[in-house]
C-alpha cells in the first residue's frame, strides 16, 4: 500500500471538506425527515470545525474560508 505524503492528504482532506460545504449548502433533501437532516448537518459542521482547526500548518494554501462560511 503507497502512503500519501502530507500533500496529497491535505488534498484529499480539503476536497472531502468541500463536499460537506456543498451538502450545507443544498440544504435539507426531500427525502430525508428532519431529525435525519439535523444529525446529518451536525455531523457535517463537526467535521468542518475540525478541519479548521488543523489551519494553515495542515491545508497550506488552500482558502479556509468555505469551512467557516458554512458552519456560521
Amino acid at each position: 500500500m503507497t502512503e500519501l505524503t502530507p500533500q496529497q492528504q491535505a488534498e484529499l482532506s480539503y476536497k472531502a471538506s468541500l463536499d460537506s460545504v456543498a451538502l450545507l449548502q443544498a440544504g435539507k433533501p426531500d427525502d430525508m425527515t428532519d431529525a435525519e437532516w439535523a444529525d446529518c448537518k451536525q455531523r457535517n459542521i463537526d467535521h468542518l470545525k475540525i478541519q479548521i482547526e488543523k489551519g494553515v500548518d495542515f491545508y497550506g494554501e488552500h482558502d479556509l474560508a468555505p469551512f467557516e462560511a458554512a458552519v456560521k
